[in-house]
């Protein structure tokens, strides 16, 4: 049985590793938007552009609103990480899985970055929301083509 679970592992390990990296930087995209509430203040800076009539505590409803739904995207895209690496920990379906949850992660991440309305241009300032979209891209990518393109037996 040992040789047999040392096989499986072994068989996706390069998957496993695309989505350790992954996981960790979820937690980078999760702190993001965290460190610029509490230091940069970028998102309260875009708030105040789109509304300069607004008070402040206007702009920090809306600049709150803006966080928690990174927040709430960056922990169901954990989720998502944590589920592809259950599924090819255990090797089971790892090939939709790994696929699928990339395209649905992705196409919601684009659509919050790019997402907009009048006023804005963007909800989400434009550093943030592609800083966060091209760190989850790439060991997404590597995990979907570890997953399709792995070596075979």
């Amino acid at each position: 049985m040992a040789v047999r679970n040392e096989r499986r592992t072994s068989r996706w390990q390069s998957t496993v590793q695309a989505l350790q990296l992954g996981v960790g930087l979820q937690v980078v995209c999760l702190a993001l938007p965290l460190l610029d509430l509490w230091f940069f203040g970028s998102i309260e800076g875009h708030v105040e552009a789109a509304y300069p009539e607004w008070d402040a505590s206007e702009v920090a409803l809306d600049r709150n609103a803006i966080v928690i739904a990174l927040l709430v995207v960056g922990v169901l895209g954990l989720a998502g990480w944590l589920a592809a690496l259950w599924a090819a920990k255990r090797g089971r379906a790892v090939c939709a899985t790994v696929t699928t949850l990339f395209v649905l992660g992705m196409t919601t991440v684009a659509a919050v970055a790019g997402a907009g309305g009048d006023p804005y241009d963007q909800y989400v300032p434009l550093w943030l929301g592609s800083t966060i979209l091209v760190l989850l891209a790439l060991p997404g990518i590597t995990a979907v083509l570890a997953v399709w393109f792995r070596g075979r037996d």
